[in-house]
């Protein structure tokens, strides 16, 4: 018995440290982001089945190719369910701007398939979540970490090792970060090409500079458990730098580094695949955190957020 209407949400997520190292075997750390989300919400209505999204409004059998991950699952989940493809609309609502390195389409893709699940009246296991974000997720980024599923299901920090069990961590420091959105989509795909190229033209250094990003990313998880703001400060904004030395970063985002230290942060970076996107700083006190967000926006960022490190985690 279908229910009249079907719900599910999902989080944002930011990468703290670790991003392209990772795909090297380079721990990464990642922790969610609540301060954004997407919420799914499934309705009755007579008909083919209608999507509204930010990327498309209409039908969901035209839906553009950049949501080919979506539309397979949906089909899918359907299909297994043993229910029919029509008769119902999906209405997707986002704060979480897409192609910014937050998890975008991890977090649409697993709203999406809870409320599949709760308009069908079907229970949803963990497990057939996880199962289902990957399967969008590998249409979408083609050979995914798995991270952003982890985390936004989960909704709790995570250490990870390309091809291990992601390890949860404990987090709470009496701290804020600051997420600062250049207004730019994030070009992940050219900055994992500057990669590959450094790595091909200039393999002693583009090793080096990788596995220092991993020793950093090592040196964070210990500041962050021994509750050192200030290394771990030192070390966001020397990653920064070695990412730069990858090429990954940008005009944009080297910009909003410059202001939030600049303006007492106790560090910064880019977060996320680069070339675009976000960037995230530290702060020690609330007064610092709506100053430095204050000040990125000024200087050009298209959105702050500022998140409690002791408390929103």
């Amino acid at each position: 018995m279908y229910k009249n209407i079907g719900v599910g949400t999902g989080i944002g997520k930011i990468i703290l440290m670790g991003e392209h190292a990772v795909v090297y075997g380079q721990p990464a750390l990642a922790i969610p982001f609540p301060k954004v989300y997407i919420k799914t919400i499934i309705r009755k209505e007579p008909g083919p089945v209608v999507l509204n999204c930010f990327f498309h409004r209409g039908f969901l059998s035209s839906a553009p190719k950049r949501l080919a991950g979506l539309l397979r699952i949906i089909e899918k989940i359907v299909y297994e369910l043993d229910e029919k493809l029509e008769g119902f609309r999906i209405d997707i609502e986002s704060t979480i701007p897409p192609e910014r390195g937050m998890g975008s389409s991890a977090a649409v893709a697993i709203a999406t398939i809870q409320a599949l699940y709760d308009y069908f009246n079907r229970p949803l296991e963990e497990m057939e979540l996880s199962k289902w974000a990957n399967i969008s997720e590998k249409i979408v980024h083609g050979n995914p970490s798995g991270i952003d599923t982890g985390i936004i299901i989960g909704e709790r920090p995570l250490y990870y090792i390309k091809g291990r069990p992601a390890i949860p961590f404990a987090f709470k420091l009496d701290a804020y970060l600051i997420v600062g959105d250049t207004g730019e989509m994030g070009q992940t795909q050219a900055a994992v090409d500057s990669v590959k190229k450094l790595l091909k033209s200039n393999p002693q250094k583009g090793r080096a500079l990788i596995e220092q990003l991993g020793n950093l990313t090592n040196r964070v998880k210990s500041f962050i458990e021994n509750k050192e703001i200030e290394g771990l400060g030192r070390s966001m904004t020397g990653a920064h730098n070695l990412l730069r030395g990858l090429g990954v970063s940008n005009t944009s985002l080297d910009n909003l580094v410059s202001i939030a230290l600049d303006n007492g942060a106790l560090g910064a970076k880019l977060t996320g695949g680069g070339r675009g996107g976000s960037m995230i700083a530290l702060a020690t006190t609330k007064e610092q955190a709506n100053l430095i967000a204050n000040k990125l926006s000024i200087g050009g960022a298209k959105n702050t957020w500022i998140l409690n490190m002791g408390a929103d985690i």
